[in-house]
């Protein structure tokens, strides 16, 4: 099958989830035999192994301004040239990654409406694109904040368009409540143009329902990691913490450093490391350097990848003990999970969220998310042998039955045969990829 996946693109300079998330459903279903473009929006993909497939379309900063200054004019050429160069786009990747919204409403509710002239202008170049090369049998957007996509396109063009549901609470509600409210009613009259919405956790299948109540049926797909790349039969020399998502503060990264410190006070775990990966942004340097404050006594015991690449995923994995995210919002599903436990890697989260759904018994949840719970169950896991080898086990097996990349390619593909079904044209090309 020819497949169009299109993404936002994040600037590649800080773990992101659902970029995260769309790097592995592209792998997984190239892996299995399908043809995959990737189509970025906002900022390049500059990874080796995540790279795009068709020009930059609604390039970000040149959007941004429009949106923000011209919405009853035209803006110049010569200056949406410039914002559009290589180089403001590498300067805008720099300072991406924003987690709010602020500023940000006229863009947000364009993406979404598909209503605005400038949204019409960047969206006719994607048809014009689509219309002009290889058609693609299906298309897979990455997020319902984009769903105004599908109504641009549905109109011009009858082709089956999927859509992923994943944490897009996290940027909606941060909106004021009058923008959320109208962000949230807009994706809900766009929801016919979309033929199959995907969700990554019952959790979140959940939450989808109860904030678009429009939506009648997701299916779940929970991203899976190539196991192979992460399998190892080896541990650490020391007993390593890992963490392994951007650092800030939603994400938990203070707790789990005063826990470290907590443990080393009390040196119950001998030779006690902690292992940081992930990047951050410019806007997370204040509480990256709160961070540091809290680990100077014991930095000698840290680990801290510095620059964020997603060639550090497998390796990070296999130098670790454990992986730990005491996230302080509700994910819909933790990547850093999956590629854990192909590593054999148990997990210590919070009961928050979808991790109970996630880990089951291949970790330890604990409850309330503070730095003494959190300590206490770093220390029962790895003070504990038989929990810890129980905890173990458990993260392969499910890594095998629920949380690898044939598992993902498998449910994706048929998901994308069913809508394909109805289309005489593609029958022999269904029958081809069964075989």
């Amino acid at each position: 099958m020819k497949i169009l996946l299109i993404v936002p693109g994040a600037g590649d300079t800080f773990f992101c989830g659902n970029c995260f998330r769309d790097n592995l459903y592209a792998q997984a279903l190239q892996n299995a035999g399908h043809d995959v473009s990737i189509m970025p929006l906002y900022l390049p993909l500059t990874a080796e192994s995540w790279k795009s497939s068709t020009p930059l379309f609604f390039p970000a900063i040149s959007y941004y301004v429009a949106q923000k200054f011209f919405k009853k004019g035209k803006m110049p050429h010569i200056l949406r040239k410039i914002l559009d160069s290589p180089i403001a786009l590498r300067l805008a990747s720099r300072f991406s990654g924003t987690t709010s919204a602020k500023g940000m409403e006229n863009m947000t509710l364009s993406m979404i409406k598909g209503e605005d002239k400038h949204f019409a202008t960047q969206v006719e170049k994607i048809i014009y694109w689509i219309e002009n090369h290889e058609r693609p049998d299906v298309i897979h957007l990455s997020t319902s904040m984009l769903i105004g996509l599908a109504k641009a396109i549905k109109n011009r063009i009858d082709i089956p368009i999927v859509c992923s549901l994943q944490d897009e609470e996290i940027w909606l509600d941060s909106l004021d409540s009058k923008h959320a409210q109208e962000a949230w009613k807009s994706i809900g009259k766009n929801v016919g143009f979309v033929d199959k919405f995907v969700a990554s956790s019952e959790f979140y299948r959940s939450v989808s329902f109860e904030k678009i109540p429009e939506i009648k049926n997701i299916e779940i797909v929970s991203p899976g990691v190539d196991i192979e790349k992460y399998k190892s039969s080896e541990q650490p020399k020391d007993p390593t913490i890992g963490f392994f998502y951007r650092a800030n503060y939603e994400n938990g990264l203070d707790i789990l450093a005063q826990a470290f410190v907590n443990l080393k006070k009390e040196n119950s775990i001998p030779n006690l490391k902690l292992k940081i990966g992930g990047g951050y942004t410019h806007e997370n340097k204040k509480f990256v350097s709160h961070i540091h404050t809290i680990l100077e006594p014991y930095i000698n015991d840290v680990i801290w990848l510095d620059q964020y690449s997603l060639n550090e995923h497998t390796t990070f994995y296999k130098n670790i003990s454990l992986i730990c995210a005491p996230l302080r919002f509700n994910e819909a599903f933790g990547l850093y999970l999956s590629e854990a436990f192909a590593a054999g890697r148990p997990a210590v989260v919070p009961d928050t969220g979808s991790f109970s759904e996630v880990v089951g018994d291949a970790g330890i949840l604990y409850s309330p998310n503070d730095s003494e719970n959190l300590t206490n169950a770093l220390r029962e896991i790895l003070t504990n042998p038989t929990i810890y080898d129980a905890c173990k086990a458990n993260a392969i097996r499910l890594s095998y039955e629920k949380y690898s990349d044939k598992i993902a390619a498998r449910k994706l593909g048929r998901i994308y045969s069913r809508l394909l079904q109805t289309d005489p044209s593609v029958a022999s090309l269904l029958r081809d990829d069964r075989h």
